[in-house]
C-alpha cells in the first residue's frame, strides 16, 4: 500500500506475519525503512486482547505464550474466505485462537476482551495492525498520515528492484518476481524498459508460506513428542504457541546452518523437549510445498507468453525466499540467471510501495518519473437478457488503465435491455462473480437483435465502469463497480482460475450447447417474423402452414428452461430437420425466383 500527503509519502506492506512501513526522503533521494518503538524495522502482524487492552505488534507477539487463546495472528490469509471453507476447517486445528461462523458463513474470530467476548472478522484484525503501522510512521515523520492507494506487492518489489538497478539496464527488461512470504506467495512477471513498467502476468497462492514450513515441523515434534512421553500436546494451545515460536526459530536458522535444535523448557506438564532437525529432513518435508511454488512459476510465465530464456532477474522477495531449497529449485528452472539478492526481501515492498507514493504525490523534484502499467487479475464480461455466455470484453492479464468497447445485440423486441457483469474464467456466467447489473430502455419498437455498444472503462486505481448504449437511440446508462465491495479476493481470484482449468472441458460442452441452442432459438424467432408476411402466407397451404407450426412448436420446447438438459446432439438435429424443412417449403411455394433469397433472409439472417 503506498500512502501520499503533502511533503511525506510512505509505503506499508501488510504482511501475514510481518509488516514493515518505508518512507521517501527527498533531500536524500531514497526510500527508508521506519524502526517501530521497539527498534525493530518489521513488525509482528499479531493483535492480542486483555482484561485491560489490546496489544499489537511485538507487544502481542510477546505475550503470545501466555494468552494463546486471545492472541490473533494469520489474519490476511484469512480474508475472503469462509467459516466452511476446508482449508479453515483445517488450519483451525492449527490457531490456538476461537473461529466461528458468522452470519452467511462470514468467519469470524472469538476472544475475550475486557472480561467481554467479542468478535472480529478477519479485514477488522489487519485493519488493526495496519493503523499500528501508520503510527509507527506518524511517530517518525511528527505529522498525521493520510491518503491512501492500492498496489500489487509484487509490482511494488518490481519498483524497489528498478528504482535499485537504476542507470544500469539498457532497453527492455524481463523481470520475474518471486514473492515468497510468512502465508501468501505471488509470482509477477514485469517488462521494465527505462522507467515504464509493466505487469505481464500475475499468479499465486494465498495459502502457502512460512507458516505452512512452520506447521509441517510443529506437526513433526507433536508426533516426536508423543512417542517419547506418551502425552499428546496438540490440545493444549500454550504448548503449541511455544512450540511453533521454537519451530519458526529451527527455520530461520537452517537458512545458513545444516542442523539446529528445537528446544522447549517444561514444554508440558513440566517435561522439557529438546531435539535435533536437519536442513535435509526440513526440506523433505515440505518438498510438496516447495514444488508447489515452482508450479506457479511455470504458470504465470505461460500466461505472460514470455520464455524462460527471456527472462533477465529473478528477483527474491519475502523472508522465505530465503531458504536454500527454494533458491536452488529457482535456479534450476532458470540455470543461466543469478538470482537476484540485493534487496532486503523483507523490505522489498514497502520500499516499492513508498517510491510508488512518491511519484503519485506533488511536490517531489528528485522522484523518478515511473510509469506502471498492471494488468486485470481476471476476464470481465458480461451476459445479456437471457443469454447464459459469458461475453468476455477484457481477457485476464491485460494492461490496465485501458477503455474497450464491443458490440451486442438485443434478445428481444420491445424490451428493457438486461446488462449483468462478470469477473471469472468459466464459460457459463453463472459460474463467475457478479459484480453488479443495469438495465437498457431501447426505443419503442426496436426489434431482437437491435445493435448496443458496450464499453468497459478501468482506470488508474482500478475502478471499474460499465456503459451501454443504444446505438439507434442514443438510449445510455451505465455502472461503477470499486475494489472493495464486490471484487474478489486474491484468494478468490486464486480459486476461480483453478476451477476454470478444472473445468475446461465442461466449458467447452457448455459453449458448444450454448451456441446450438441461440441458433435454434434466432431460426424460430426469423420463421415466426416470416409467416406474418403476407406474400409468404398466401404461398403455403394449410398442411405446409401446419408443418412449419409443429417444427418451431417443437424447437420452443426444447429451449424451454425444463428441456434444457437434453443431449446436444438431440438439438442439432431438429435445428438441421428444421432448416431443411423450412427450405423445401420454401421452394414448394413457387416463390423461390421472385422471393427465396428474401425468405431466407427472414429466416437466417
Amino acid at each position: 500500500m503506498g500512502i501520499k500527503y503533502e511533503g511525506r509519502a510512505i509505503g506499508i506492506d501488510l504482511g501475514t506475519t510481518y509488516s514493515c512501513v518505508a518512507v521517501w526522503l527527498e533531500n536524500h533521494n531514497r526510500v527508508e525503512i521506519i524502526y517501530n518503538d521497539q527498534g525493530n524495522k518489521t513488525t509482528p502482524s499479531f493483535v492480542a486482547f486483555t482484561d485491560d487492552q489490546r496489544l499489537i505488534g511485538d507487544a502481542a507477539k510477546n505475550q503470545a505464550a501466555t494468552n494463546p487463546v486471545n492472541t490473533v495472528f494469520d489474519a490476511k490469509r484469512l480474508i475472503g474466505r469462509k467459516f466452511s471453507d476446508s482449508v479453515v476447517q483445517k488450519d483451525m486445528m492449527l490457531w490456538p485462537f476461537k473461529v466461528i461462523a458468522g452470519v452467511n458463513d462470514k468467519l469470524m474470530i472469538n476472544v475475550q476482551y475486557k472480561g467481554q467476548e467479542k468478535h472480529f472478522c478477519a479485514e477488522e484484525i489487519s485493519s488493526m495492525v495496519l493503523t499500528k503501522m501508520r503510527e509507527v510512521a506518524e511517530t517518525y515523520l511528527m505529522s498525521p498520515v493520510k491518503n491512501a492507494v492500492i498496489i500489487n506487492e509484487p509490482t511494488a518489489a518490481a519498483i524497489a528492484y528498478g528504482f535499485d538497478k537504476r542507470g544500469d539496464c539498457d532497453g527492455k527488461q524481463n523481470i520475474l518476481v518471486f514473492d515468497l512470504g510468512g502465508g501468501t506467495f505471488d509470482v509477477s512477471i514485469l517488462t521494465m524498459k527505462g522507467d515504464v513498467f509493466e505487469v505481464k502476468a500475475t499468479s499465486g497462492n494465498t495459502h502457502l508460506g512460512g507458516e505452512d514450513f512452520d506447521s509441517r515441523m510443529v506437526n513433526y515434534f507433536v508426533e516426536e513428542f508423543k512417542k517419547k512421553n506418551k502425552v499428546d500436546i496438540s490440545g493444549n494451545p500454550k504448548s503449541l504457541r511455544r512450540l511453533r515460536t521454537a519451530c519458526e526459530r529451527a527455520k530461520r536458522t537452517l537458512s545458513f546452518a545444516f542442523v539446529t535444535t528445537v528446544e522447549v523448557d517444561s514444554l508440558f506438564q513440566g517435561i522439557d523437549f529438546c531435539s535435533l532437525i536437519t536442513r535435509a529432513r526440513f526440506e523433505e518435508m515440505n518438498m510438496d510445498l516447495f514444488n508447489e511454488c515452482m508450479k506457479t512459476v511455470e504458470s504465470c510465465l505461460s500466461d505472460s507468453k514470455i520464455q524462460m530464456s527471456d527472462i533477465d532477474d529473478i528477483v527474491l522477495v519475502g523472508g522465505s525466499s530465503r531458504i536454500p531449497k527454494v533458491q536452488d529449485l529457482l535456479q534450476d528452472l532458470f540455470p543461466k540467471k543469478v538470482l537476484y539478492k540485493s534487496i532486503n526481501p523483507d523490505e522489498a515492498v514497502a520500499y516499492g510501495a513508498a517510491l510508488q507514493a512518491a511519484v503519485l504525490s506533488k511536490g517531489f523534484k528528485n522522484v523518478p518519473n515511473l510509469v506502471l502499467q498492471d494488468v486485470t487479475p481476471l476476464s470481465l464480461g458480461i451476459a445479456v437478457d437471457v443469454d447464459h455466455v459469458m461475453g468476455v470484453v477484457i481477457p485476464r492479464n491485460t494492461t490496465v488503465p485501458l477503455r474497450k468497447t464491443k458490440g451486442y445485440a438485443t434478445g428481444c423486441d420491445n424490451g428493457v435491455v438486461s446488462i449483468r457483469v462478470y469477473e471469472g474464467e468459466r464459460a457459463r456466467a453463472l459460474d463467475n462473480n457478479l459484480l453488479g447489473s443495469f438495465k437498457l430502455s431501447c426505443r419503442p419498437g426496436a426489434p431482437r437483435g437491435t445493435p448496443l455498444e458496450v464499453c468497459f472503462s478501468i482506470n488508474e486505481n482500478g475502478i471499474l465502469t460499465v456503459s451501454a448504449k443504444e446505438i439507434s437511440s442514443g438510449n445510455m446508462n451505465q455502472i461503477t463497480i470499486n475494489n472493495e465491495k464486490e471484487r474478489l479476493s486474491t484468494f478468490e481470484i486464486n480459486k476461480m482460475i483453478e476451477e476454470a482449468e478444472r473445468y475446461r472441458m465442461e466449458d467447452k460442452e457448455f459453449l458448444r450447447k450454448a451456441k446450438v441452442m441461440n441458433d435454434l432459438d434466432y431460426c424460430v424467432y426469423k420463421v415466426k417474423n416470416a409467416l406474418k408476411k403476407k406474400d409468404v402466407n398466401l404461398n403455403l397451404s394449410r398442411g405446409e402452414r401446419e408443418k412449419i407450426n409443429n417444427a418451431t412448436t417443437l424447437a420452443t420446447n426444447l429451449l424451454h428452461e425444463n428441456n434444457k438438459q437434453q443431449k446436444i446432439d438431440v438439438v442439432e438435429d431438429h435445428l438441421k430437420e428444421l432448416e431443411i424443412m423450412l427450405e423445401k417449403l420454401v421452394v414448394n411455394t413457387g416463390i423461390e425466383n421472385k422471393h427465396k433469397s428474401s425468405f431466407l433472409g427472414y429466416l437466417f439472417n
